[in-house]
């Protein structure tokens, strides 16, 4: 069998994995956008900003030859620099969600977009070891020496961490700022339009200024190389977090499923794969970091699962009562 890839010792994907993946992203995305839309103009343009936001990185990252993408039902664009419609679907509803979980804690802006850089990266610490086997998309070593199955994050440059933590957090960051800015007064669909936008323009200014100036500066006159750049900005993030968190405010509104099911789907299918079709032989530390992730992802999500579960019960039984 012909390898698509040197130096990586996986076959093409099983016919269901593609599909089933992208199918379930599409299907989030839709209760993702009637949950936004009981909620009003605001929460249906973050969505909608967000899927739009990563479409354009994307698009970005593939002409400076970050990456590649495989072959999914839905591209975007002229091979090979095309991009699957279902990768902005998945930016689009893990930041939705991520904000629908740190909104719940009254979180200051910055700790609050620091939680939502963190879970989003809880979740692509799972999902792109596995998605870069199942060459769902591929970044290419050839040249540099090292090992594609063990350089730096198990295959995966730290730069694409990074890139999360940057896009992550300038959107939720920048969005909340223009929030305060331009709702003082009166709300409308205007104005969180332009939210959306601005924060997506200012989001990708940022993203292409750090890739292209800041990021290279720092390696080529400090030495900070992006290994150093990932642990440092996370270990900022989490400060963030704990410094904000005791100042947190508990909101009355509980947590809604969705919260739970986008990235419940997304380490449930990863996980899956992960096992099933044989990555963990590969390497014992890599199965010790995707068991880990997993963990913290549960002890993260399935406590809020359980409470909205049991208060829909609650109130569900609460109506059924003053009907009858």
């Amino acid at each position: 069998m012909d390898l698509p890839y040197a130096g990586i010792p996986y076959g093409p994907a099983p016919a269901w994995c593609f599909p089933l993946f992208e199918c379930g992203l599409y299907l989030l995305f839709i209760l993702c956008l009637v949950h936004a839309a009981g909620r009003g103009a605001r929460n249906v343009l973050y969505i909608l900003g967000g899927l739009a936001f990563g479409l354009l990185l994307e698009y970005m990252e593939v002409l400076m030859e970050s990456y590649t993408y495989g072959r999914f039902w839905v591209m975007l664009g002229k091979a090979p620099m095309d991009i699957p419609l279902c990768i902005g679907v998945g930016w689009g509803i893990i930041m939705y969600t991520a904000r629908l979980f740190t909104d719940r804690f009254g979180l200051g802006l910055l700790a609050a977009a620091a939680l939502d850089t963190l879970l989003a990266l809880n979740i692509d610490l799972g999902m792109d070891t596995v998605a870069y086997r199942t060459h769902m998309w591929h970044w290419n070593w050839v040249g540099t020496g090292l090992n594609p199955l063990t350089a730096q994050w198990f295959g995966i440059p730290y730069g694409n961490f990074i890139g999360w933590q940057t896009v992550v957090f300038c959107y939720s960051a920048f969005s909340r700022t223009f929030e305060k800015w331009l709702m003082r007064n009166k709300t409308g669909a205007l104005k969180f339009t332009a939210i959306a936008v601005l924060a997506l323009l200012s989001s990708l200014f940022v993203l292409y200024a750090s890739e292209v100036y800041l990021f290279p500066f720092l390696n080529k006159y400090l030495g900070i190389k992006s290994v150093h750049r990932f642990y440092g900005i996370s270990v900022i993030l989490l400060g963030l977090v704990i410094v904000g968190w005791g100042k947190r405010k508990v909101a009355a509104e509980n947590l809604p499923a969705i919260t739970w099911m986008v990235p419940g789907w997304f380490h449930l299918f990863f996980t899956a794969c992960f096992f099933i079709l044989g990555f963990y032989k590969e390497n014992t530390w890599m199965t010790a970091a995707a068991c880990i992730n997993l963990l913290i992802g549960v002890i993260i999500h399935l406590p809020g699962s359980f409470k909205s579960a049991s208060q829909d019960s609650v109130s569900t039984a609460g109506k059924i009562h003053h009907t009858s």
